[in-house]
């Protein structure tokens, strides 16, 4: 009888669960949910041997991991291009008029949240994982577990991933500012922020408090269940008890496809969570396999992003910040400004000659937008609402730190402070060396590299490398326990593994950038081969042109500069490219271009091959084209390609020369 009850109970509250998320019409009331809540926990508690793994009591979290493992895509999880204005969107319409006679779209509002991939095997959810860079992502099924609209098992026993976003609603969002306020934590400034932080916590009893949602959005593989069309996907997900976004239109003309964006332009603010535009797809699934994918996005789909709000606030003071490079930068002080979700204290004024041309003083009226809806930016200064006590702009002269004498180069519009010994320098350089896209050692952010550079433990970059001498201080610091010591030294030892592009970015070259950092290494494989080049073997390098040559050469053949390489080498610090570089004579220095869609590869799969043997994949035919590979349906990118007289290959000929 017990068991009996635990599964009426569980059958009970997945219904309401599935009426209320997906179907966003509640059957019974919150304290009649509540209630069967309350008697299942119960009956669990006394009867743990009859406890389901699909237990709505499993979703409070308090799965705790190390570390998140990596997740490879069998289908990569691309991103959609980015659109700004209507015309944009007709334009788009346009282009995939020149292949689709008629085609119909689908609309769907941006969740402005972060992506997730759902794979449930036997009907099972089994695996949750972040997009991470499209192709491999992060495990985080702990946590992707704890969210009640997720369900822990789907109504056919199916094989099937879904595509989705994960979001925190308005009314969560505040609630957990208002928590943290209370607890004087930081606040976090946007609801897409808290959902991202949320799903990267370690311990899944926090993502489970933080009341997070999804909308389910994408199907990867239609062909298996034999599926025709975009919105056909979309009612077979809801089927199966996914909650799918109930503002979704099918458009017959783009003319109601910007009929909709008018609409949710509008009514955007109404909704209890955030978007940040509309995305538009092709409908019918053959019609997407004619239109294809660039190297990057797929043709038949684009986002519209909204304008950007405008809001006006007070330049109270400009102070000037020093980077790694030494670079000075003005930054505006400003009256604290809510704009599409943060609270904006200040803004970046880049340098002199911007300053200028905006006409920007002290205490001065100006408008910020986001560009892109992420970065707050000067769009003019309000000059009819001065009052004659504005304070005109005057450059420093000397490093605000340090004290150096600031230089400006000709034709450059940044002053620098070239002091090696700054303080402001080398804690931004050490910031540098440690972030995510250099060595990525975890644990080091920017106040506790300033902290650890102050207290003395860090001053110059070989120290991240024996901070294992300092254990035993480090536990008598405020937040440091034994076990995140140890996490952090365990970092510190995984990041001399690391190829050495990422080693050659987080030194700091000026010029070099995680891009041509991976050209250099792969053209010289280790460092001494990099250390002994001469300015000429540089210049000759594609994408190498005389001003990183120089930045380079010069970087190397400074005697300090020297002695960090080899104080690094003793450390054990792998000096080595670890990618699979393997020269070919028919594609290195090479620029291919793509177009059409493959079958034996995917564009991912056929860019890493190339790159790989030394070329280089572009996405526009130009003059300096060697090969145009083209596959089914191809763009305007072949007839250009026949038109410049370029070498055409077909798949099997690129496969051929693989």
């Amino acid at each position: 009888m017990i068991e009996k009850r635990i599964n009426e109970l569980i059958e009970i509250i997945n219904k309401a669960s599935i009426e209320y998320y997906t179907n966003d019409n509640p059957t019974i009331t919150d304290q009649e949910y509540d209630d069967y809540y309350h008697e299942l926990e119960k009956l669990e508690r006394e009867n743990p041997s009859l406890v389901r793994e699909d237990s709505p009591t499993k979703r409070v979290g308090g799965k705790i991991i190390d570390e998140f493992k990596k997740v490879t895509h069998e289908v990569p999880m691309m991103s959609l291009g980015d659109i700004f204005s209507i015309e944009e969107v007709i334009e788009f319409d346009q282009k995939v008029k020149k292949t689709i006679k008629n085609p119909k779209y689908v609309c769907e509002l941006k969740i402005d949240g972060l992506s997730v991939s759902l794979l449930y095997e036997n009907g099972k959810l089994v695996r949750g994982a972040t997009r991470g860079n499209g192709v491999v992502g992060e495990d985080i099924t702990h946590n992707v577990e704890t969210i009640k609209s997720i369900p822990l098992t789907i109504k056919e026993k199916k094989t099937i991933e879904v595509r989705g976003e994960i979001y925190m609603p308005k009314k969560s969002f505040n609630l957990l500012n208002e928590a943290r306020k209370n607890n004087n934590e930081q606040l976090f400034a946007n609801p897409r922020n808290a959902a991202a932080g949320s799903v990267r916590q370690l311990d899944s009893s926090v993502a489970a408090k933080r009341n997070l949602s999804t909308f389910i959005y994408h199907l990867p593989k239609p062909d298996d269940f034999n599926i025709k069309s975009h919105y056909e996907t979309l009612n077979f997900m809801k089927k199966l008890g996914f909650v799918v976004n109930s503002n979704i239109k099918k458009a017959n003309s783009i003319t109601e496809v910007v009929d909709y964006i008018n609409e949710w332009t509008e009514k955007r603010e109404s909704l209890p969570y955030e978007i940040d535009g509309i995305v538009i797809k092709v409908d019918d699934f053959s019609d997407q396999k004619k239109l294809g994918y660039t190297s990057r996005t797929p043709k038949w789909a684009i986002a519209y992003k909204f304008p950007a709000i405008e809001v006006l606030t007070k330049i109270k003071n400009i102070e000037f910040c020093v980077g790694r490079t030494g670079k000075i930068t003005p930054r505006a002080d400003l009256d604290p400004v809510h704009l599409a979700g943060s609270i904006i204290k200040s803004v970046t004024l880049h340098n002199e000659d911007y300053i200028k041309e905006k006409d920007i003083m002290i205490n001065d009226t100006i408008v910020l937008h986001k560009a892109g809806d992420v970065i707050p930016e000067v769009v003019r200064v309000e000059k009819k609402r001065r009052t004659g006590n504005e304070i005109p702009f005057k450059m420093i002269s000397n490093c605000p730190i340090c004290g150096s004498k600031l230089e400006r180069k000709e034709n450059e519009s940044n002053y620098f402070c070239i002091n090696p010994n700054c303080d402001a320098r080398n804690i931004e350089r050490l910031i540098h060396f440690s972030s995510r896209d250099t060595m990525n050692i975890e644990g080091f952010g920017e106040n506790i590299v300033e902290d650890f550079y102050n207290i003395g433990y860090l001053k110059e970059i070989p120290d991240y490398y024996n901070l294992y001498k300092y254990k035993e201080e480090l536990k008598e610091l405020e937040g440091f326990g034994e076990k995140s010591i140890n996490n952090l030294l365990e970092n510190i030892e995984k990041s001399k593994e690391n190829s050495l592009e990422n080693l050659l970015f987080a030194l700091g070259i000026r010029y070099i950038g995680k891009k041509t950092a991976k050209i250099l290494a792969i053209n010289y494989q280790n460092i001494d081969n990099l250390m002994n080049a001469s300015y000429e073997e540089l210049t000759e390098i594609q994408d190498i042109g005389e001003i990183i040559a120089d930045s380079v050469y010069k970087f190397f053949n400074k005697e300090e500069n020297i002695e960090l390489i080899n104080k690094l080498k003793e450390l054990g610090l792998n000096m080595q490219y670890k990618g699979n570089q393997k020269i070919d004579e028919n594609f290195n220095k090479k620029t291919f271009v793509l177009t059409g869609t493959l079958s034996k590869l995917t564009r991912d799969e056929a860019t890493l091959e190339i790159e790989n043997r030394g070329g280089k994949v572009t996405t526009s035919v130009t003059k300096k084209t060697n090969y145009v590979i083209v596959g089914e349906n191809p763009g305007s990118k072949y007839e250009k390609a026949i038109k410049l007289n370029i070498e055409i290959w077909n798949e099997e000929q690129l496969l051929e020369k693989l």
